[in-house]
């Protein structure tokens, strides 16, 4: 069985020319026009963009916070529904292993929380979250199954490793042509400031923002850098927030390094006026790094107009505000970080991104899907509409319109970051793999996501 798309504009990264598409099982089998023949289906998709499946590189599907607030909202199943429904139909998610165990152990977790389960196809960074020979004897053996990028952090105690470390997973890491991200903060620094904020009894949630200023990021990812230099590893940059971040990954990159960064909306769309908001409401916002001021905002738009930043991922990570936020009510440091946005990412990108001028849709599918699949080993199988790359597909309604909602979301938390939110720009249908799984922003078949091997990185900044 055959369908074809007809009447759409088709859009990459080169452009965009109104084309039809055709698939045959679970690839996209030819791209012309008229195409069509009496044997085929025909969806017509006139006044639509047919885009890229949409691709979420930085989600925390099912982590456990520890003691006391338990796992995230949202699992694989919920997440994944949320997900595909508008639009993103893969998802790189942040696996974690226990420390002394092995990656190997760690895989075969994650592939128990996702197989028969994710409604998206799915792969994972590997988190290295100490280090020795038996870890870096594991890097390769990630590689021939398909985990190619790997997570390490500069922050959390629980998590962080030395800069001696990173240096090492990082000549490990080359040696699989596999791409490394880090979260980016002086966690020494971070600490300090905490524990100075508690002692003079300031808990609120506002202070999760004055303990994380954006100078703790940007000395992190400057430190980062010159790392990356010495192994002369390209490397990526998950959430950056600020303006002085941005200063640092320029002037390396007029040193010649190669350095990928990632941004996500709630660093373009929330600012810190949201930590002051009564009873405790606050709290919702906490993520790290925090949300920062409009001047950051600002900074990151230009940012992404110039092409500075190469990708738009979410951080999803979502605990419930009235179960779990809620036992920060005393201590701003015990509130879970993190919030919801696997869902509503393609919707407000575009109404906030297209719709206004800022970027163009081409620059749009390149930052939710083209360049997150060449940056991860996902391209050309996925990121792009071309003969022979898997049928990912999203019919997108340039003139539908909503209003973000926790009472209509299907994230499974009880509030959404974006409350009230006007939008334009929609999914009206979407493919994963060839078949529809999705109308109107409501899932129609689920969990037949697939686990996606990924190659090395091509290095390739766009």
């Amino acid at each position: 069985m055959s369908i074809v798309i007809k009447g759409a504009t088709v859009v990459s990264t080169y452009g965009q020319r109104q084309m039809d598409v055709r698939i045959v099982d679970e690839k996209i089998a030819a791209v012309g026009v008229d195409i069509a023949t009496p044997a085929d289906t025909i969806v017509d998709a006139r006044g639509c963009y047919l885009l890229p499946g949409f691709i979420d590189a930085h989600t925390h599907m099912e982590l456990n916070n520890g003691p006391g607030t338990a796992s995230t909202a949202d699992n694989f199943t919920t997440g994944t529904i949320a997900a595909v429904a508008k639009g993103t139909t893969a998802v790189i998610d942040m696996a974690t292993p226990d420390r002394g165990h092995s990656l190997q152990e760690c895989l075969a977790t994650w592939n128990n929380l996702a197989a028969g389960k994710s409604s998206s196809d799915y792969s994972y960074h590997m988190s290295l979250i100490e280090w020795n020979s038996q870890l870096a004897a594991e890097i390769p053996k990630m590689a021939a199954q398909g985990i190619t990028s790997f997570k390490m952090y500069m922050a959390y105690d629980n998590l962080r490793t030395t800069d001696a470390e990173i240096y090492a997973a990082m000549c490990e890491i080359k040696k699989v042509h596999g791409m490394l991200g880090i979260h980016c903060e002086n966690g020494d620094l971070v600490n300090a400031l905490q524990a100075q904020y508690l002692a003079n009894g300031l808990t609120a949630p506002k202070y999760h923002a004055l303990t994380r200023p954006n100078q703790l990021e940007a000395e992190a990812i400057n430190r980062y850098l010159t790392i990356a230099a010495l192994a002369d590893l390209p490397v990526n940059i998950v959430h950056l927030s600020t303006r002085e971040s941005l200063a640092v990954v320029r002037a390396a990159r007029a040193r010649g390094q190669k350095v990928y960064v990632e941004t996500c909306p709630q660093y373009l769309l929330l600012d810190d006026h949201y930590y002051e908001l009564p009873n405790f409401e606050g709290a919702k916002y906490v993520c790290s790094p925090p949300l920062r001021s409009q001047q950051d905002e600002q900074a990151l738009w230009q940012a992404l107009e110039q092409g500075e930043i190469n990708t738009i991922s979410t951080d999803h990570c979502d605990f419930n505000f009235h179960e779990q936020k809620f036992i920060g009510k005393d201590d701003f440091t015990k509130i879970p970080g993190g919030m919801p946005g696997v869902e509503t990412r393609p919707e407000l990108i575009y109404t906030a991104g297209v719709t206004t001028g800022k970027i163009s849709v081409e620059q749009f599918v390149g930052l939710l899907s083209e360049n997150i699949a060449r940056q991860f080993g996902m391209y050309p199988q996925k990121g792009i509409i071309q003969v022979g790359s898997d049928a990912d597909l999203v019919i997108w309604d340039p003139q539908q319109t909503g209003v973000i909602s926790a009472q209509t979301q299907l994230q499974n938390v009880d509030y959404s970051a974006f409350e009230g939110f006007k939008t334009k720009g929609a999914a009206r249908a979407v493919y994963l793999r060839g078949q529809q799984v999705a109308a109107q922003g409501q899932l129609l078949v689920g969990q037949q996501g697939k686990f996606i091997a990924r190659h090395g990185s091509d290095y390739h900044l766009k």
